[in-house]
């Protein structure tokens, strides 16, 4: 149950990461070349979406069944033990936080140039946020 569990996490972050990347792209150029926010922009931040809250929910049962995630006096001690105890999850949370932000709060929006906006900025952020979370684990993005 583990490794399909584990290599389930370990595929859908790709997915996550090219959809970041596209999401991101695409409102860049929306943005600089005024572009309106079409159904296609929609549907990329949906499947974005979509693909986030998969990995979420993988990852949370991931969270509880992997033998990396010890919870004992030692953890915090451990800085391997404590970074996937306390860090990624922490981190990844947030980086999950600021996608489902950024896909609700520019639904709202009614210029096309704030929903480019508030996607490129939020899921900016929340790019930046999971390569760091995932350099800072000392394992390689690709």
């Amino acid at each position: 149950m583990y490794t399909g569990l584990h290599h389930s996490h370990i595929l859908l972050r790709y997915f996550v990461l090219i959809m970041l990347v596209v999401v991101i792209a695409m409102s860049l150029i929306g943005l600089v070349t005024k572009k309106p926010f079409g159904k296609l922009n929609d549907k990329f931040s949906l499947y974005l979406l979509i693909f986030t809250h998969l990995q979420l929910l993988v990852g949370l049962i991931l969270y509880f069944v992997s033998p990396k995630v010890q919870f004992s006096a030692d953890t915090m001690k451990n800085a391997s033990l404590r970074y996937w105890a306390v860090e990624h999850i922490v981190g990844m949370l947030v980086a999950i936080a600021l996608i489902t932000v950024a896909r609700i709060s520019s639904k709202k929006l009614t210029q096309d140039s704030a929903k480019h906006m508030r996607l490129l900025v939020l899921n900016g952020v929340a790019l930046i946020l999971i390569i760091a979370i995932i350099f800072h684990s000392g394992r390689p993005i690709l």
